[in-house]
């Protein structure tokens, strides 16, 4: 089952530190094949958002339950 997973809003230098990590666990949906969209959510409606940045991200991916789904974004904390 496809589900949407929103980041909560954090720090910059926060989100800019566990970025590698959270590519990669993205990167290994994509190679599993379940990754159908994945992207930043610019603070403005822009597609440049300047100094204003960014809140989070928001990922679509096939996940086997709920459960999973919502446990995936914990495993991508550092």
């Amino acid at each position: 089952m496809l589900f949407t997973l929103k980041t909560k809003l954090i720090a910059s230098k926060k989100r800019l530190s566990v970025r590698p990590a959270h590519l990669a666990r993205l990167q290994l949906l994509h190679d599993e094949g379940r990754l159908l969209t994945a992207g930043p959510m610019p603070a403005v409606d822009s597609n440049d958002p300047g100094a204003a940045g960014f809140t989070g991200s928001t990922v679509i991916a096939e996940f086997e339950s709920l459960e999973a789904a919502q446990a995936w974004p914990m495993l991508t904390r550092t």
